[in-house]
């Protein structure tokens, strides 16, 4: 099989729709029928069945469409390495980060990195460590930032710490805490960054909060934080620019020094010897020292 024709098959597999699968490949109906009915042909069984619904794939389509997703993704391994050889950089970077990240720090890099290099992409997503971490091992992307200490065994790069805060609009002290009826928010996050609060929660108090409201985004407790909603407990990225007459109080451990959180970039090592991924690295590098000075 030609590549056109894993094309063909990975994208009627997306779409399970004749008519928007034409659209996408630019061909009319009748023509994308023809070549698929020479593909179960050549296969000598059907991969798809057509109903008024749409498509469906038989088992046999199944595999078949999984070994067209392996090859398209082999070709585009192989067209990395070969942009990777020549001076200028293409290709496409795919970075998968945490969210906390891609949403108050790697945006700067991000945007260094594609005045520098005009002609590379950029594929981004974002989740949880642990999604992260899932997707460098399946190879969905070149590289991963999380955040947290990485149970990793291939190479990485230390980014940055940043301070745990108590935020809020009248506890000035952590002695207030307890004295307080208002709620402590909390967002949902990875279960490392959970434990880490909850242990420094019950060395400091030995009981649980009076109240607690849990959210799903950070974002979400920022800003009911900042309207005076409870108090939270955020990490200093979160923190740029935020009001005056908020209070910020650093988290100690038991010999009074700041809690921290880590932030990681890390992946495979063939992925670091890709010419977009050394020039962000390189870019981050260069950032990273700007920022210390």
């Amino acid at each position: 099989m030609a590549f056109t024709e894993y094309q063909l098959l990975q994208v009627l597999a997306q779409e399970m729709n004749m008519r928007k699968a034409a659209e996408r490949l630019f061909v009319s109906q009748p023509a994308l029928s023809q070549r698929l009915q020479n593909i179960e042909k050549e296969w000598g069984t059907k991969l798809f069945l057509r109903s008024q619904k749409g498509l469906s794939l038989t088992p046999a389509g199944e595999l078949v469409v999984k070994l067209a997703d392996e090859m398209l993704g082999k070709q585009e391994l192989v067209k990395e390495q070969i942009q990777a050889l020549e001076n200028e950089v293409h290709g496409t970077l795919k970075i998968a980060c945490a969210s906390i990240v891609g949403q108050n720090w790697l945006p700067k890099v991000l945007k260094r990195f594609v005045e520098t290099y005009p002609h590379a992409k950029i594929s981004l997503m974002t989740g949880w460590s642990s999604e992260i971490l899932k997707a460098i091992y399946e190879d969905e992307v070149h590289i991963g930032i999380i955040r947290g200490t990485p149970d990793w065994k291939g190479p990485k790069h230390h980014l940055f710490q940043d301070t745990l805060y108590l935020v809020d609009r009248e506890i000035q002290s952590i002695d207030e805490v307890m004295k307080t009826d208002r709620p402590f928010i909390q967002f949902k996050s990875d279960s490392n960054y959970y434990q880490e609060i909850q242990e420094w929660w019950h060395r400091q108090f030995q009981t649980t909060p009076k109240r607690t409201i849990v959210v799903d985004q950070i974002e979400t407790c920022k800003q009911m934080t900042l309207n005076g909603i409870g108090y939270a407990i955020l990490p200093a990225i979160t923190l740029d620019g935020m009001e005056e007459n908020i209070y910020k109080i650093p988290l100690v451990d038991d010999h009074d020094a700041l809690i921290h959180r880590d932030t990681w970039l890390l992946g495979y090592e063939y992925a670091f010897e890709l010419r977009q991924v050394s020039a962000f690295v390189e870019v981050v590098k260069e950032f990273l020292d700007g920022n210390s000075r």
